[in-house]
């Protein structure tokens, strides 16, 4: 898993609440067996119009957010089912860093597991991002997870927070398997002193 320590990224605006997980990844999808590719998919039903071509009203088609990788949005993101797919499909869609209200908490816990940093601001708060990016053309954020600080340039500079072991494996790029590794000594210790075939 990459790394993240900072991230400084244009921001797209989804002035939507309650975008559940098979608005993100709609379930036609999820067949497929990798868990890469899935960013073409993203939002398929509101960024595309019947005959396939690009729906010209939806947020992210603007060319304005062409490569954004940040995304705000308002209360409850990530509701609806659990699949984590809806996660790999924001990541391969070039999404670091959501910012909302509020998260599905199997939705914020698939995040942290895959490299995505989501960002719980107050609604106020949120409300202002909504805002500056109204007013500021090519708006962008910088989140810094090192010192839990979020800013942009034009005044804008609040903490936020994030529980501390979540912190130490998205700092370190570690998901749950390599945070298992971490004691394969000691699973190879207690392993050998009860018999067990070693796992490689």
């Amino acid at each position: 898993m990459q790394p993240f320590t900072d991230h400084t990224g244009l921001v797209a605006a989804l002035d939507r609440g309650n975008v559940d997980t098979d608005q993100i990844i709609p379930k036609q999808f999820l067949k497929r067996i990798e868990r890469t590719g899935f960013g073409q998919f993203l939002f398929c039903d509101w960024r595309f119009l019947d005959d396939g071509s690009p729906n010209p009203d939806f947020e992210l088609n603007h060319p304005a957010v062409s490569g954004a990788s940040v995304l705000v949005a308002r209360r409850n993101f990530g509701c609806g089912s659990s699949r984590e797919h809806a996660v790999w499909a924001l990541e391969g869609y070039g999404i670091r860093v959501l910012i909302a209200p509020s998260f599905a908490d199997i939705f914020y816990n698939n995040c942290f597991k895959n490299g995505l940093l989501p960002v719980r601001l107050d609604e106020e708060t949120v409300e202002q991002i909504f805002q500056r990016f109204a007013e500021h053309a090519g708006y962008s954020i910088t989140v810094d997870l090192q010192t839990c600080r979020l800013s942009d340039e034009h005044g804008l500079a609040v903490g936020f927070e994030v529980d501390e072991s979540r912190r130490h494996s998205l700092l370190n790029g570690l998901d749950d398997i390599a945070l298992t590794l971490q004691h394969s000594d000691k699973i190879a210790q207690y392993e050998a002193a009860n018999g067990m075939p070693a796992i490689k």
